[in-house]
Formats: C-alpha cells, structure tokens, sequence
C-alpha cells in the first residue's frame, strides 16, 4: 500500500504510540481527581500542554486543549460571536468546512458573514480584507494554508490589519502547524487552531491556541475542565500522544522539511513532464511542503482515486470532510475553475514515512491509469489523447 493521503490523516508516529499506552494501561486516573492516580494523569496533561505551546511559541497556559481542529474553529467563531456586541464575521471562500458551516448558521442567526473571494493559486487579497473591515466587525478568520490546493496566506499582513482596527482575528492552521515554522508571537494572531492527526499525532485531540487577554465563551459547560473553557474529563492518553507529536514535529521539522519537499518536487516534476493536459493547482511556491494538487483534463477525479486504490495507492480530490456530502469542491470554484476543472482534479499529499520509490511507483501507475481513462473519455477528441 502507497498512502498518498496526508492532508487528511496521518499514521501515528511509534513514539506516540509509545508514550501513550501507559496512559490505557497504569496511569488510568482521572485528571481532576486529587489522588495520585488522578495527579499523575493532571501532571501529563500539563507536559503534554506545555509541547503543544512550545511548537508554536506560546504559553502552555493559552493552549485550550479540544477534540480537534473542527471544535478548535467553533470554539473560537462562537466562543468570539457569542460575547462580542458587533454582528460582522470576515472570513474567506475556500474556508474548510469546520470555519464556513458555523459562519453560515450564524448568518441564519442574523449575523452578516463577508467571504472575501481568491485569485487563480487561492490567494486572499489582504486589501479586499481591509476594505471589508466595519465598525461591527468582530472576528476575522483566515486559514493559513489551505487544505486542499495548499497555499500559504499573508497571515502577519491581515493581522497588521486587523490589529489596526481592532478586530480579533484567527486563524486555522491546522494544515501549517508541524509543517512549517508557525510562531504565534511573531504572527500576531489572537486564536489559532491545531489538530493532532494531521502531524502523526492520535485522532480525536487538538487545541485552540487563545492569546493572553482574549475573551472567550465556552461551548461545553459541566464540570470547568480546561480552566472553564472545556468541561469533561481530558482524553488523557490522546493528549499525552498530541503533546509528543508536537515535540517530534518540532525537533524533525527542519529535515521532515527537506524530505517532503524532495517527495513533491519529484512528484509534481515527472507528472507534468510524462502526463499531457495537466497543471498544478495552488500557488507553485508558497505551499505547504507535502502538498501537490493536480487537474488531469478529459477525465474524473472519483474515477482516477478509484482505479489508484485498486493498484493500493491511496490518494483524494480534496478535503476528506466533504467526501460523503458528494459536492464539487468549493475551494477550486472559488479559484475561477471550470466544471471539468474541478471534476477532473486529483490531491497527493507526502508524509514523512513516504519513500522516492513509492513517489516514482505512483507515477507510473498514475500514467497508465490515466491513459486508461483517457481512452473511454468524452472528451479524447477535444484534447486529442
């Protein structure tokens, strides 16, 4: 099996692994328990919070720890929504769904919601954000990178910005974080979302990074875990797994850097040089490193996964989120693509357990698929296969 999906997932690193199963199996205590059971479960929390921060350059005590990046976003659009006077929320229109679903439901509730629109590689504009900026804007959220065609936003300029009119801005980093350097002093952000499982970590965990002073409601009452902001008792094996991948990222990120790089350099260069009609979707150098996306014209992008996976490479045409609701993607319409632009689009994304072998037994496979389906295509005459 070649997995080509990490975007969507990532395999759990061993030392995660390891440093997990004393949690399931010696250390079960519950963390708010003042027992030594329960303060040696409290104690883990606390390392494994103080990792998460030191990947981003925060303070262990703004590091809010969640079930992922989609609580991460919800916390922080209705955490700023629900105590803010102003009514205005800016985000932008290629948005995963966990930022544009609770905007929407919020517009339902009377807010008014700006998508600031993107050019051809997904760029936002940081002018169009400074033209949308009201006196009732409350929040700003901007991912940094994006999740499919994997662009890199100007986050520091359209925090400048923010920061001018005092607007409190966040931003979903859940496909930079472990990736790239992310520094949240640097940045100047306000909120910023991290998910576990995309950088090797366990499924199920993440955090939501809240700068000293800011103001947040909570969405889950009980019991004041999380200093009040997250009640229920912490998923403390996952969170100890979370923390361990932080540090792995951060410790590996320079050479986990050069190899992914290396991986989608090979990749990108021999699919456009041996497969005809196609392009590279997404900005050619402000992207994440393990990311490359791909319009193959004259053919399907659901028929082109399904023909990899029966050669067992596993591979996606965008955010795994969307697969089941079968809707084209929003994030290449918003970029000015055409239908068979979108339908015709194929995401590989590297991970650090990826091999050169496995990037050239992709192409060569991806060639002959290609030509197989290229062969049956309505539109073999117009593209002269």
């Amino acid at each position: 099996m070649i997995y080509l999906d990490n975007a969507a997932s990532t395999p759990v690193h061993e030392k995660v692994i390891e440093e997990m199963v004393p949690y399931f199996r010696e250390q079960y205590g519950n963390p708010s328990s003042i027992h030594r059971h329960g303060r040696f479960a409290n104690m883990a929390i606390q390392n494994a919070r103080k990792r998460i921060a030191s990947l981003i350059n925060a303070h262990s005590n703004e590091i809010l720890v969640t079930s992922g990046g989609t609580e991460s976003n919800n916390t922080a659009i209705y955490g700023i929504a629900s105590q803010s006077k102003g009514k205005h929320i800016i985000t932008s229109s290629i948005e995963h769904d966990a930022i544009l679903e609770p905007c929407k439901r919020l517009e339902k509730e009377g807010y008014m919601i700006s998508f600031l629109p993107v050019d051809r590689y997904g760029f936002v504009d940081p002018e169009d954000l400074k033209k949308e900026i009201s006196s009732d804007t409350c929040l700003i959220t901007i991912m940094y990178a994006n999740n499919e065609v994997g662009t890199i936003q100007s986050i520091k300029e359209m925090v400048q910005i923010a920061r001018e009119k005092n607007v409190i801005f966040h931003t979903d980093a859940v496909q930079a974080v472990g990736k790239i350097p992310v520094d949240v002093k640097e940045l100047g952000v306000d909120l910023l979302s991290i998910s576990s499982h995309k950088i090797n970590g366990p499924k199920g965990v993440g955090a939501l990074y809240i700068r000293n002073g800011v103001k947040i409601s909570p969405l889950i009452l009980g019991g004041g875990q999380e200093n009040g902001l997250r009640s229920g008792t912490e998923n403390v094996a996952s969170i100890v797994g979370f923390g361990t991948a932080c540090e792995l990222a951060k410790n590996n990120m320079s050479e986990n850097s050069i190899h992914l790089k290396k991986l989608t350099s090979k990749l990108t260069t021999r699919i456009l040089q041996e497969i005809p009609a196609t392009t590279l979707n997404g900005h050619p150098n402000m992207r994440t490193p393990n990311n490359t996306h791909f319009t193959f014209f004259g053919i399907n992008g659901e028929d082109l996964i399904i023909k990899l996976d029966e050669h067992k490479i596993s591979a996606s045409t965008g955010s795994a989120c969307s697969v089941k609701i079968q809707k084209a993607s929003h994030v290449l319409k918003a970029m000015g693509f055409s239908h068979e632009q979108v339908t015709g689009s194929l995401r590989l994304t590297a991970g650090i357990t990826n091999t050169e072998q496995e990037i050239d037994e992709t192409v060569d496979t991806l060639k002959k698929v290609v030509q197989e389906l290229r062969a049956v295509s309505p539109y073999k005459s117009k593209y002269n296969f």
